[in-house]
């Protein structure tokens, strides 16, 4: 397991996307490649949900109202956002610029509409899919959370299975596994480390 970062090569810097279906891990991946202490840049996503047990504002997100997010749309702050569950969802650009233009990778948790259209903006961006170990897991894994109404779950074990079959639009799919976590995390450094290694570099434009 890799933590010593001092030799990370830092060359042209990465727009990576980590996305995958509601429930398959995203936000306990990218929590432990923080507690390595990775040199990346990892995008605060802007919502107009309500914070669950635990989240802290601008941390986790920046929680913000309706209004504030309708604004930044009319704005035209926002690199990507969506209506997802009753709710918005938005990353800001000017973050992600000022972040690649220091030289650091860049890392965005994304929905698979969200990873759609970085793809559409940014066609240099990696994008990688995390994949639960089964079917069973993932609705296992949404069901524990206890946040939905019975509806709510429902419809976003539904919308979990539709986004399963976009797999293929990802240029990898790493396996999040029940008590694999930092297998998981491992795989994912090791994907950047072979884009870092490539002969033609991405360049991402925005």
């Amino acid at each position: 397991m890799a933590n010593d970062w001092s030799d990370y090569p830092q060359q042209t810097p990465l727009l990576i996307v980590i996305s995958g279906p509601s429930g398959v891990g995203k936000d306990t991946v990218l929590q432990r490649m923080k507690e390595r202490r990775m040199p990346f840049h990892f995008v605060v996503t802007a919502t107009t949900r309500p914070p669950r047990p635990g989240e802290v504002h601008g941390r986790d997100y920046f929680f913000i109202s309706r209004d504030e997010f309708a604004e930044m749309i009319e704005k035209d702050e926002l690199f990507e956002w969506a209506h997802v569950y009753n709710d918005y969802k938005g990353i800001p650009k000017q973050q992600v610029r000022e972040a690649l233009a220091s030289g650091r990778d860049v890392i965005m948790r994304l929905d698979v509409q969200g990873a759609a259209t970085v793809r559409r903006l940014a066609p240099e961006a990696v994008l990688i899919f995390l994949s639960p170990g089964s079917e069973a897991e993932l609705v296992r894994r949404l069901s524990e959370r206890k946040t939905e109404t019975p509806e709510g779950l429902k419809l976003r074990i539904a919308t979990a299975r539709r986004e399963m079959e976009r797999m293929n639009e990802f240029d990898y799919c790493v396996v999040n596994r029940d008590m694999a976590l930092e297998a998981t995390v491992d795989q994912i450094i090791a994907i950047i480390a072979a884009e870092h290694s490539r002969v033609h570099p991405r360049r991402v434009k925005l």
